[in-house]
């Protein structure tokens, strides 16, 4: 199987065009490449597919295995992927997802894309503001925010004291969550700007993640904590996110980095 391996702020994923390349068993393949030893190394898979409603088809599998709904970083890398390799010549590219048809606006430097604008749609509040759940003997507020996929963000003193490993899995697993969830860790430092580290479900904490930076953002402006632009900076970097309290929608801009190709024999 030829792969790219892309990242974007950090959330690195292994890239497969399916235009060209056929993936029998996604689930399996996405647990055999995100190994950081023993396969490619990354936060899961991406299939870029043929549709029927967008240029293209995004599909992506946490390292689990797992299907996920909708990755933002991950959604610019398809951008830029299908812009830089040719299944669309336009820099306005449309990604058909399981949470729908984002959009995307991108930018070129010597005809590649560095960065990309997502419309990430009208996330929806999901808790009360804040809402109050138990976890490891200890009562914590949260804000729950869908971006397509739950979140669930809470807002600490110091994110880096924060042991993740060990506390991750009893956030995610919450009963509050049956489905389990993507939780956040957010430090408030100004009115623009916010920092986070991520425990995705099905992957772990991640250098990155969109829709978590989405979440958290929109989690600190109904706060009361931002203005409603923020730059959210996580472990793989800066991303900036902009809720249009007019319309409703939320655009989340970032960088697109193809990082390597490659081909891998899946057993």
């Amino acid at each position: 199987m030829k792969f790219t391996k892309m990242q974007g702020a950090g959330n690195d994923y292994v890239y497969v065009n399916c235009f060209e390349e056929t993936v029998q068993d996604p689930e399996a393949a996405a647990v055999r490449v995100s190994d950081r030893h023993f396969g490619v190394g990354s936060d899961g898979l991406v299939l870029i597919c043929p549709s029927e409603t967008a240029d293209v088809k995004m599909r992506m599998f946490n390292a689990d295995g797992s299907e996920g709904v909708m990755c933002g970083n991950a959604v610019r890398c398809v951008g830029k992927y299908a812009y830089d390799h040719g299944l669309v010549s336009d820099t306005c590219v449309t990604v058909e997802t399981l949470d729908g048809l984002k959009r995307l606006e991108m930018e070129t430097e010597n005809g590649r894309v560095t960065r990309a604008c997502v419309d990430m749609g009208i996330p929806k509040v999901t808790s009360a503001v804040p809402e109050i759940l138990e976890v490891r003997g200890e009562e914590k507020e949260f804000v729950g925010i869908s971006v397509g996929n739950p979140h669930a963000v809470y807002f600490c003193r110091d994110i880096d004291a924060l042991k993740l490993e060990e506390i991750g899995p009893d956030y995610e697993n919450h009963s509050r969550f049956p489905g389990r969830v993507n939780s956040e860790f957010v430090q408030v430092i100004d009115r623009g700007h916010i920092r986070m580290r991520v425990w995705e479900r099905g992957s772990g904490e991640t250098m990155a993640c969109g829709t978590g930076a989405t979440a958290s953002a929109v989690a600190s402006i109904l706060r009361g904590y931002t203005d409603n632009q923020v730059t959210v900076s996580l472990r793989g970097g800066d991303l900036v996110i902009t809720w249009n309290r007019e319309t409703g929608h939320v655009f989340m801009a970032g960088s697109a980095v193809e990082v390597f190709h490659g081909e891998i024999e899946l057993e």
